[in-house]
């Protein structure tokens, strides 16, 4: 299972912290394939990729309670831990850098604790997407930050981490964590 977080609704479309949903929406389209309401807080894409079920989840319960939705979703999918890859945003890495981990700590991030607390474990391998820049500065407000659109001369960066992150998930689909990492680290 493949989880990009994000916020739903408008005003979160092209946001720093939907980049989760925007690397979700790139691999769908690669398989043309389209999200539809699942059975629970999450749109869901399901296929088949060399002879393995995929499923691609984008959690409707806002970034900060996603745990909901992704414990929900690897409990009806029978996902375990390490066949779940969770996409989020990091503001601690510059824009464009990518980042694999098989399991760790939330590092801040509001939607990696949410799935830490509701699985009640931090083994699962997440990715993550650098929106971080030199104007982040200690004491700015990050919520505003991440919740900030993509300057215009930052669009073309963007948009190229998240073709490679989602290239990076086909490599951790077919190939494994440990190949991922160490091609896209």
């Amino acid at each position: 299972m493949i989880v990009g977080l994000g916020n739903v609704g408008r005003e979160y479309e092209g946001t720093r912290h939907n980049v989760g949903f925007m690397v979700a929406d790139e691999v769908a389209s690669k398989f043309k394939k389209k999200f539809l309401p699942g059975k629970g807080e999450y749109y869901v894409s399901e296929m088949r990729h060399a002879g393995e079920a995929v499923v691609l989840l984008k959690p409707t319960t806002f970034m900060n309670n996603s745990g909901v939705a992704v414990k929900d979703a690897a409990e009806k999918f029978g996902i375990e831990l390490k066949d779940l890859l969770v996409i989020c945003d990091d503001f601690n890495l510059s824009l464009g850098k990518l980042r694999l981990r098989k399991n760790g700590s939330d590092g801040g991030h509001n939607g990696i604790y949410s799935i830490i607390y509701h699985l009640n474990d931090d083994g699962f391998p997440r990715l993550r997407c650098g929106i971080g820049t030199e104007e982040v500065t200690p004491g700015r407000d990050m919520a505003d930050f991440v919740l900030s659109k993509f300057e215009a001369e930052e669009i073309p960066e963007a948009e190229k981490m998240v073709k490679s992150a989602a290239d990076a998930v086909f490599v951790f689909i077919n190939e494994g964590i440990e190949t991922a990492m160490n091609r896209f680290n």
